[in-house]
């Protein structure tokens, strides 16, 4: 059985999967995502996670072909070393997270970009097969895009993608890049809880702090978001209202440079919230798109949460003929 590990590294959680030569998934765990510390705590967790999948599959960490990882921030040409990974704890330099997964697990590691992986399993495995071309949007704690073009992966040189740091307004709000009017800085779950808490601090009311507290959060989980905005809070309308705006105009406007045939929308608001703002997302790109006769397609991610570490899986090559 040529079972290889698969890591999504969320900025709230961990979710690990073992997966066999098929891509079946034999063993999963999810844990969260430390708050505090540096690069060597975050790979401990990682490294728990990857374990206790490794468990439920029922194969020892070292005898995995590999594990791969899914890390947000910038991920080095060779897979190793991964820099700037601002929505985890301490993390603003270079730390070599392929070297100290491989001591923790005694398997080989190589990294990828979060959401270019999870756009990988969606290609190959899941929502966009039908389709040759495609701008994948994963709407979590940030909000991150991959593409295929041709069939083909488009990074660039190494940064394509970056669909939160489109300009949807001119000298807008800060993001959490440190510039402008990006669509993440109203579309990121990190913005998007800065901003409710700097209301909520000056005497607006709102239930997400009381729910966060009463499901034992610490911070504004996607869950958290949808239990507020079935309870009607005004606040969290608001807020998810101009993040959908902000996402429908910078998608928009990646189609229409690129001309994608499909637009798959995933990560951990865009699944929590699911199919009725899969709608809505795809009615904000409308007013936007230049061949409005002719929009692409717009799909909700079809492998859910599992979807980013079973693309990371896809960065360990099985070998031939190992196919378990």
């Amino acid at each position: 059985m040529a079972a290889r590990g698969g890591i999504d590294l969320g900025g709230t959680k961990i979710q690990a999967v073992v997966v066999d030569g098929r891509d079946a998934v034999l063993g999963a765990a999810r844990h969260p995502t430390p708050t505090h510390g540096g690069p060597p705590d975050v790979a401990d967790a990682i490294a728990g996670a990857l374990r206790e999948a490794a468990a439920a599959a029922g194969v020892a960490p070292g005898q995995l072909v590999g594990v791969g990882v899914g890390s947000p921030g910038v991920v080095d040409a060779a897979g190793t070393t991964v820099a700037q990974a601002r929505n985890l704890p301490g993390w603003d330099g270079a730390f070599p997270l392929a070297d100290a997964l491989r001591e923790r697990l005694g398997a080989p590691v190589r990294i990828g970009n979060d959401v270019q992986v999870a756009t990988d399993a969606e290609f190959h495995l899941g929502a966009a097969r039908p389709f040759r071309s495609l701008l994948g949007i994963f709407w979590g704690t940030g909000v991150g895009g991959g593409l295929y073009l041709d069939g083909r992966p488009w990074l660039g040189r190494g940064a394509a993608g970056e669909i939160g740091h489109m300009v949807v307004t001119q000298g807008g709000a800060r993001c959490p890049c440190g510039r402008r009017g990006c669509m993440e800085a109203y579309a990121g779950r990190a913005a998007m809880e800065a901003r409710a808490r700097r209301r909520h601090h000056d005497g607006e009311p709102t239930a997400l702090f009381r729910l966060m507290r009463r499901h034992g959060r610490n911070r504004l989980t996607s869950g958290i978001w949808a239990r507020a905005l079935a309870h009607g809070d005004p606040l969290a309308h608001e807020l998810v209202d101009e993040a959908v705006a902000a996402i429908g105009a910078a998608a928009a406007s990646a189609v229409n440079l690129l001309d994608v045939e499909a637009v798959v929308v995933g990560g951990g608001l865009g699944l929590r919230l699911g199919a009725p703002y899969l709608e809505r997302i795809a009615a904000a790109m409308e007013p936007h798109l230049f061949k409005d006769d002719a929009p692409p397609a717009v799909r909700l991610a079809q492998l859910g949460d599992l979807g980013g570490a079973i693309g990371a899986a896809l960065l360990v090559r099985t070998p031939p003929g190992a196919a378990g």
